[in-house]
């Protein structure tokens, strides 16, 4: 049995049975300054003079570890923004300019053809998971590795999505050529978010909503085609403006699979569903929907119906977590990334 240790852990995290521990630094004992000049000497250690890959996708987690990793490595930091054809309106373009004025400049991928076809036929969640996180990790960072010789993975991975990794905890420290390093695992939300404000990212990115690592395609329930992941998108896009002010934690819409009766006119026209989940977090292992008033839930249903082609349903989400997981898919969106070593990657 191997032991990895987290970048910055005095606990060493081992992989078998899915279990293991990490220890938590807890906000009341948190010095963001000190932390982040922890990680800058820990990450210019374990890199040394090679390059390294920054996994940037304008989450508050990938965000924060790439501007410590700029810190740590300056130019031998490559920051990268994979895009996977799953994003929202305009988000590959929007977080490159962030990180251009931030003065770390982004190399912006084009993988979307590599996720369309990993993703074909698909319907399961967990396959889905599967799907993204093997073509994201092996095929996409693997073939960036061998580009750049890269040998250091950096992502933003934080102590909640590790509790709600499939199966407990699944490293995968050493995998397709490189390692990853995860400077945040010690931290919850909350300690992710001071150290982003801390670093000088802007508001928008260290109070920003949470987003799954499966992106769109936890959002459609079924098969993520081009065109399912199109309406979805334009419905996300509809949600989260009208809910822009309504002060929830996470909001999101969510297409489901089969058709739903419907009438247009005078005559009876199945169509398409849309189900808004809102969230109001009570702390990392509970949540409640938001009681978002009619006139709000009136105005996004009518937005939606008119704007996104073929939607005659729209439905609110009203079960708290838990039972319910915060998306749809469940746990596969946040743990999708936790896998165990696979012997046949080397």
């Amino acid at each position: 049995m191997s032991v990895a240790i987290a970048l910055n852990s005095r606990t060493p995290v081992i992989p078998g049975g899915g279990h293991g521990t990490i220890q938590e630094i807890r906000v009341a004992n948190l010095d963001p300054k000190l932390f982040i000049e922890e990680q800058v000497r820990m990450i210019s250690a374990a890199v040394g003079r090679n390059p390294a890959i920054s996994a940037l996708s304008g989450g508050v987690g990938s965000s924060a570890v790439t501007l410590i990793g700029s810190r740590a490595l300056g130019d031998g930091l490559l920051a990268c923004f994979i895009d996977n054809g799953l994003m929202r309106e305009g988000e590959p373009e929007r977080v490159v300019s962030l990180f251009g004025k931030l003065g770390v400049r982004v190399r912006l991928v084009d993988a979307r053809e590599d996720f369309l076809e990993a993703l074909k036929g698909i319907k399961a969640p967990e396959e889905k998971g599967e799907a993204v996180a093997q073509t994201l990790y092996k095929k996409v960072f693997g073939r960036l590795v061998r580009e750049t010789g890269a040998k250091h993975l950096l992502q933003g991975t934080f102590l909640t999505e590790v509790d709600e990794a499939i199966g407990g905890i699944k490293r995968q420290q050493e995998c397709f050529g490189y390692k990853i390093l995860e400077p945040l695992v010690q931290l919850r939300q909350d300690g992710v978010r001071q150290v982003a404000e801390a670093l000088g990212l802007p508001v928008s990115v260290y109070q920003g909503m949470p987003f799954p690592g499966t992106a769109l395609a936890a959002r459609v329930i079924g098969e993520a085609t081009p065109e399912r992941l199109a309406l979805v998108r334009k419905a996300t896009s509809i949600t989260e403006e009208c809910l822009a002010s309504a002060g929830v934690f996470q909001c999101m819409a969510i297409l489901h699979e089969d058709r739903v009766g419907g009438v247009r006119g005078s005559k009876r026209e199945p169509g398409l569903q849309i189900e808004i989940r809102c969230w109001d977090i009570h702390d990392g292992r509970r949540a409640f929907p938001s009681r978002l008033d009619w006139e709000t839930l009136e105005d996004l249903s009518l937005r939606i119906l008119d704007e996104v082609p073929g939607v005659v349903s729209v439905t609110y989400h009203v079960a708290p977590k838990p039972p319910s997981a915060m998306e749809a898919a469940g746990d596969w969106n946040r743990g999708f990334a936790r896998m165990e070593a696979d012997p046949s990657c080397f």
